[in-house]
């Protein structure tokens, strides 16, 4: 079975219900988006929020992926920044669990949170303080390329890093030279907007896969979902738009193949991309053909949004796997 490596911000998540949107707007936190703020400004959000209930997990986009590749059966790595207190070690144990293996860089600096807002409507918005995720560098991958890379036949990256572009291009030059794919989830409409020039040249000349939700790829190509996927896969091996409750797009070559959803409840769409790309990647590392990839991550993604958080329980993974074969 081929390998899987990830590289992201670690980070915890804490998840919070709000009643009404108008408390976004009080924020100044657009609906949907994903907003970096500093710590102070992240305890001002958390102080505003204290009688709301909060669940914790670890999260970041691509440990979620790499999480739910692990606990699929695939082997995995993960490379990132984690605090030397209570919620790093947490972190680190959380991937363990999963058969993850963890190449995590200590750091004196408080472990990186997301402050997730879960709207009525499942919508999410976040508020992200990095903390120590923020402290990788294009030193650290290239300390870890030389025994790490070669072990791995993918890389998957979260487009929430390609803010440090500097990181980016060590990574995907290093992975390409190990003989690596390259997979990109381009992660928040409003990175894709703040990072457009970068991301054009990165995807046309490195990445293999890359992953975008509908307002991602508006972002990226101007489209709507279908020209934008003809858009993407003119440069990639292989595209995937994903559009919500209507399913999700995936283009190779000529082909393009619609993916629907399986019935679901939903309760939080917190970490539905970041388990779709878990899914279709474990399908691609076996040689799946590509609709049986998006059949294996619609059904991650429609499991993990009847979950509050990123995170499903062992009995529904064991569902789960069962399904997926």
């Amino acid at each position: 079975m081929k390998k899987i490596l990830g590289i992201g911000n670690a980070l915890v998540d804490i998840l919070i219900r709000i009643d009404r949107d108008s408390l976004l707007d009080q924020l100044n936190l657009p609906k949907g988006s994903m907003q970096l703020v500093n710590k102070l400004r992240s305890d001002e959000i958390l102080a505003l929020l204290e009688a709301n209930e909060k669940s914790f997990a670890a999260g970041g986009s691509a440990a979620n992926t790499i999480h739910g590749l692990g606990m699929l059966g695939a082997p995995t790595g993960y490379i990132g920044v984690i605090g030397e207190e209570t919620l790093g070690n947490s972190f680190e144990a959380d991937m363990l669990a999963a058969g993850v293996r963890p190449y995590l860089i200590r750091s004196n600096t408080e472990t990186g949170r997301a402050i997730t807002l879960i709207s009525s409507d499942s919508e999410r918005t976040f508020a992200t303080c990095l903390g120590a995720a923020v402290e990788l560098t294009p030193s650290n991958i290239r300390q870890l390329a030389p025994e790490v890379f070669p072990n791995y036949d993918y890389l998957h990256i979260e487009g929430y890093l390609v803010q440090n572009h500097e990181l980016i291009q060590t990574a995907v030059k290093l992975a390409k030279a190990n003989g690596l794919k390259v997979s990109l989830d381009l992660a928040s409409y409003n990175v894709v907007e703040a990072n457009h020039a970068f991301l054009e040249e990165i995807v046309k000349n490195e990445v293999d896969i890359i992953f975008a939700n509908e307002e991602e790829a508006k972002a990226f190509t101007g489209h709507e979902p279908e020209p934008a996927l003809h858009h993407l896969a003119h440069f990639c091996e292989v595209a995937i738009v994903k559009t919500g409750s209507k399913g999700s797009l995936i283009k190779s070559g000529e082909v393009v193949t619609e993916i629907g959803v399986i019935p679901v409840h939903p309760i939080d769409t917190t970490g539905a991309g970041d388990l779709y790309a878990a899914g279709f990647l474990y399908g691609h590392s076996m040689g799946w053909p590509l609709e049986r990839c998006g059949r294996a991550g619609a059904l991650l993604a429609g499991n993990i949004i009847e979950e509050l958080g990123a995170k499903m329980p062992l009995s529904r993974w064991d569902a789960v796997k069962k399904a997926i074969q």
